[in-house]
């Protein structure tokens, strides 16, 4: 084999090295998805928690909340694991309502900073993966 077609072999296995990387990036998320929105709906059945923490004991505003991210992280997960456009925008909106209700209503989940740097991780990684497999490709 020549210089020349061992180059060019690389380069054509190199041309979407972001595009898989937002692909494994997105499947990842994904799983973590999955794992969200079943914890939720665990939390609405009643298979994690104790007597106090029962779904039917917590505020209107928990409860729809609850609700709300046990079928939203489900849908998100969806989208992701299959790349698509909307996947990825359900789960962005995933990222900012958890930011949102962790920041401005506290009371619903006790106002965590941590799930907020998280969030804004995540939110920051896929904008990052997202931007540079956008380069990678031809005008």
């Amino acid at each position: 084999m020549s210089v020349a077609a061992i180059s060019s072999e690389r380069t054509e296995s190199d041309d979407n090295v972001w595009t898989r990387r937002l692909v494994l990036f997105l499947r990842v998320m994904a799983l973590l998805s999955i794992l969200k929105g079943l914890y939720h709906w665990a939390q609405v059945t009643g298979f994690v928690g104790g007597e106090d923490e029962a779904f039917e004991n917590q505020s209107m505003a928990w409860q729809a909340a609850t609700v709300y991210f046990a079928v939203i992280e489900l849908v998100a997960a969806v989208g992701l694991w299959l790349a698509t456009p909307w996947g990825a925008v359900v789960w962005l909106t995933t990222v900012v309502s958890m930011a949102v209700i962790e920041l401005m209503f506290p009371g619903i989940y006790g106002g965590s900073l941590i799930v907020v740097g998280v969030e804004a991780f995540m939110l920051a990684a896929y904008l990052a993966l997202a931007w540079m497999a956008a380069r990678e490709r031809p005008p």
